[in-house]
């Protein structure tokens, strides 16, 4: 644990362990554990350095909070299973080594459900032994079990018991299903015991309609008690999740100590603030000051963010992500930022769609210190924040690009045969290897720098308008924006990418992964649910659809009993995705709700099962893990006898299953049950 304590910069030195050669941590089912490098930590200034730190103790005080969100049940089978992984007597044992594999992937799912999927994971062990092995299992980690429980130990264990062993319980963390209550259907625990129609009705009753609309229900949970009364359990300090937030804001105040800057120091406070009364004024302002601090070297995203865990939408899970600017690569950035307005001048939409001004959008190319929450193990490479609409409109959006996590994607995948087997040619293949890393940065430049902030909704549409297809609609809208202007000659002009060729390798790869290689993450049988899954098949498949049947401008083709995506007219590509921007950008600005729908389940749910089997029979036999997240690099700070920090250590080597123990141990302040 970093020793927080009060810190004189006039000694502090940094001292960095080497950098491992292999980027690969662990490998277990269908997921692959990577490390990054922090490049240009110790080129920060002491003050920045300590700032990153304080920052990251409170990012990982919210841990628990992601794993309560997820299902309530999921904290007790953490702690259970980690109970039995460290008191177990017999570790070369075939079933304690079946239920380590399952602990590794509740660590990486955040819970037991799969990260993606959504779908809940089963054991491998058996129930038999798990019921004799939690005998095992300390008084004092039983004490710990039962916190917040209303009942013994044997009830709480066979309450536990079908949760985790039989497949009909709990079945899905988030449902999107057409034609059934998504919230009685999904095991996330942002309700209990409401029914989808009234928890619609309780959140039309609340809602905002004011010009500066308040964030109704993105801090909180709502319960239906015994009586009929619906209570909102607000996430703050006092409240809900209070014993989390109460050590958040313990280290955001340290952190406050060592602010850059005014404005850096305001955003801290408001976001102190907000934690202890859960006031969503106070959140509006905390974001525009967020948005407004464009001098700070160090950043971060930290509290209730992304809504994808939500089956309406509305509710934010916790997610942090301490991170610095790369001073070079945003010089990359900075350039599309400095002509958003041409961009949503000339996009393919409608002229009533367009913003007449574009204001405040802020690019930069960062690299991550600390992943939390939701942004760990699997995390973003791009992001695009505050998601409120009328604060992008008046006030500007922050864009990131997280250039050190899509470094250490390349390392570990260079020489792994993927592009060799799925991709048409030879010429896909130099096309790939010499443009797709560029392509790829360049891509999610344009997603989070333009692609989110572009457009506007017409007067009066909501922002939860398109319910439970609206991420799919909004990631759709965001990719279509970079895909359009990536092929655009303007990226040559400004001197982005070097000449009007090195769009097409991302023109291919992105067909080839929509249509065809995302699905390997599938198991077979199943729909598509997550929304950037979703998201990137409906624009495969809507394009495939609309081609010239004559003479298709892209199609899958067979060679030797083997389909691949074949590129005909890279231009005429790209006029069907500027087609497709259109309708969808009318969909966002209108919440035409019912279009929306007809597009995501004509184009983004179901999967070609023909397709789909040999997808994952070629992938199989290239012995790769379709899924990747990563481990934390370890900042410690080390004080001499007086408690003056004097040096800080930053660590690369600490294990997948070390680390988490260590947060489990040192980060986990909730009680098991939070009901």
């Amino acid at each position: 644990m970093i020793i927080a304590l009060a810190a004189s910069l006039s000694m502090l030195s940094c001292t960095k362990t080497t950098q491992p050669n292999d980027y690969n941590v662990d490998r277990f089912y269908d997921l692959e554990v990577l490390r990054y490098d922090v490049p240009d930590f110790d080129q920060l200034t002491e003050q920045q350095q300590l700032l990153i730190c304080y920052l990251t103790e409170a990012a990982l005080y919210g841990r628990d909070i992601l794993y309560d969100q997820n299902c309530r049940y999921n904290l007790a089978i953490r702690r259970t299973l980690e109970s039995i992984y460290t008191n177990y007597p017999d570790k070369t044992n075939e079933q304690y080594l079946l239920m380590e594999k399952y602990l590794k992937r509740v660590w990486f799912s955040n819970g037991i459900h799969h990260h993606y999927s959504e779908d809940k994971f089963l054991p491998e062990f058996t129930q038999e032994w798990f019921a004799e092995a939690i005998h095992c299992i300390p008084q004092a980690d039983i004490e710990r079990l039962l916190e917040g429980y209303n009942g013994d130990a044997e009830a709480m264990f066979a309450e536990l018991m079908p949760v985790m062993f039989d497949p009909t319980v709990l079945p899905k963390k988030v449902n999107q299903a057409d034609g059934v209550d998504l919230l009685l259907t999904s095991a996330n625990n942002y309700y209990a015991g409401l029914t989808q129609a009234e928890a619609e009705a309780w959140y039309a009753a609340h809602k905002d309609n004011s010009p500066e609309p308040l964030w109704i229900g993105l801090n909180s949970r709502l319960v239906k008690h015994a009586d009929g009364t619906i209570e909102e359990q607000v996430f703050r300090i006092g409240g809900h999740y209070s014993q989390a937030l109460e050590k958040i804001v313990e280290n955001l105040e340290k952190a406050l100590e060592v602010a850059e800057n005014d404005q850096q120091r305001e955003v801290i406070e408001k976001l102190i603030e907000f934690n202890r009364t859960g006031d969503l004024k106070t959140f509006n302002e905390y974001c525009i000051a967020w948005v407004k601090d464009l001098e700070s070297r160090v950043d971060f995203v930290m509290g209730f963010t992304e809504v994808y865990g939500d089956p309406l939408g509305i509710t934010g899970a916790w997610e942090s992500m301490i991170n610095f600017k790369n001073l070079e690569a945003t010089k990359r950035t900075s350039v599309l930022a400095a002509n958003a307005q041409w961009f949503e001048d000339n996009s393919p939409t409608a002229k009533e769609y367009k913003k007449e001004q574009v204001r405040g959008v802020s690019a930069k190319v960062i690299n991550a210190a600390l992943l939390a929450g939701d942004c760990y193990p699997s995390t973003p490479i791009g992001i695009n924040l505050p998601n409120a609409n009328w604060i992008r409109r008046e006030y500007g959006s922050k864009s990131v690009t997280v250039q050190n996590i899509t470094d250490a994607y390349d390392k570990a995948a260079q020489g792994n045969g993927f592009n060799e087997e799925f991709m048409i040619s030879s010429k896909e293949i130099e096309m790939t290897r010499k443009y797709g890393s560029l392509d790829d940065n360049c891509h999610t430049d344009l997603h989070e720098c333009l692609g989110h902030g572009s457009g506007k909704m017409l007067e009066g549409v909501s922002k939860d308008a398109l319910r439970e297809h609206g991420s799919t609609i909004e990631e759709a809208r965001a990719d279509l924006f970079g895909l359009y202007y990536i092929a655009d000659p303007k990226m040559v002009e400004l001197g982005i990418l070097p000449n009007n060729e090195a769009y097409k390798a991302e023109y291919y790869r992105q067909m080839m992964n929509g249509a065809m290689t995302q699905l390997v993450r599938v198991e077979l049988g199943k729909d598509l649910e997550e929304a950037h899954m979703r998201n990137r098949q409906l624009i495969a498949n809507w394009v495939l659809a609309h081609t010239n049947p004559e003479a298709p401008e892209v199609q899958i083709v067979k060679r030797e009993g083997k389909s691949y995506m074949q590129v005909n007219d890279y231009e005429g590509l790209r006029k069907l995705y500027g087609e497709l921007l259109a309708i969808v950008q009318h969909i966002t600005s209108t919440g035409d709700y019912q279009m929306a729908k007809q597009l995501v389940e004509t184009y983004a749910v179901k999967i070609d099962p023909e397709l789909h089997r040999e997808m994952l029979e070629r992938y199989k036999k290239l012995d790769l893990a379709p899924y990747k997240g990563f481990v934390n690099p370890v900042y410690k700070m080390l004080c001499d006898k007086e408690g003056k920090v004097i040096s800080i250590q930053l660590n690369y080597n600490e294990g997948y299953a070390e680390q988490h123990l260590r947060y489990s141990r040192d980060y986990s302040p909730l009680p098991t049950w939070n009901d």
